[in-house]
């Protein structure tokens, strides 16, 4: 159920920062995101007189901080500038096999053989899907995209192996702090000299990813990882690009087929095969 509550909270990310960079730079939107929820962070870990991490967590904090506080929301947000966000669902797809594959790697987790056949084979229902949507080819975008993925797995797997010693919401508050200097300066540095053509939408954006996207959705989904397994629980982000999609319908009112009803149901298959070949 964390896991679920984390990816839902993800599914909006993408939408929102597609919106965002319409009208504000994708670095001043990373930084500005990271340094909001970087002060949220650091009024939790003071409202809960938190104990300072040991020296020994510092790497792994700067891992999950350079990896999902600045990596992926700037890879993305650079990538959004070249693709739609539908085009994005290809390399989603693609996530909970990199989460997988650096569970293995930092995580000391060992799937079966059977799990990385569910797991690929979700992966390429979503890829598939998104790709019988159609798409427009760019290069700079796809590359930025698949970048963004490899590093994003590694915050993920990285921060849920941290969190089983310091908790989930309190690895990810730790991260914001320890890169709020920077980001707080380079907001300041890159800040638009007006505001005035900054629509409402992109505002929501920000303050979408600022607060759900780099604070919220991390509390359940750390706490997910740590309870049911990197590799298990990270098959749970085969759904969100269709969660993305089914928000979609609901508030902007666009259509659902009935093939993604079908891919839907093919994938949670596969994340109940997944799920139960994981350990």
């Amino acid at each position: 159920m964390n896991g679920f509550l984390g990816v839902l909270i993800f599914s909006g990310s993408l939408p929102a920062t597609r919106v965002a960079v319409a009208d504000l730079d994708p670095i001043f939107l990373t930084a500005a995101r990271a340094a909001i929820a970087g002060l949220l962070g650091l009024g939790l870990l003071l409202a809960f007189r938190e104990a300072r991490p040991k020296r020994g967590d510092l790497v792994p904090l700067a891992v999950v901080a350079l990896s999902v506080v600045v990596g992926f929301p700037l890879l993305t947000a650079l990538a959004l500038q070249h693709v739609n966000s539908a085009h994005s669902i290809v390399f989603i797809g693609l996530l909970p096999l990199a989460t997988a594959v650096f569970g293995v790697l930092r995580g000391g987790e060992r799937p079966r053989p059977a799990f990385w056949l569910f797991s690929c084979l979700g992966s390429a229902l979503v890829a598939g899907f998104a790709m019988g949507q159609g798409f427009t080819a760019a290069p700079a975008g796809d590359l930025l995209m698949l970048a963004a993925i490899i590093i994003c797995g590694l915050g993920y797997a990285e921060g849920a192996a941290l969190s089983r010693r310091l908790g989930g919401w309190q690895v990810i508050s730790w991260a914001l702090v320890l890169s709020l200097p920077v980001m707080a300066a380079l907001s300041a540095l890159t800040m638009p000299a007006t505001f005035a053509g900054v629509g409402a939408p992109a505002w929501i954006g920000l303050a979408y990813v600022s607060v759900f996207s780099m604070l919220v959705g991390f509390v359940f989904w750390y706490r997910g990882l740590v309870q049911g397994g990197i590799a298990a629980v990270g098959q749970l982000q085969l759904l969100q690009p269709f969660f993305g999609l089914m928000l979609a319908a609901t508030i902007l009112h666009e259509t659902v087929s009935w093939a993604m009803v079908a891919a839907t149901m093919g994938v949670a298959l596969c994340v109940a095969g997944a799920k139960r070949f994981a350990r």
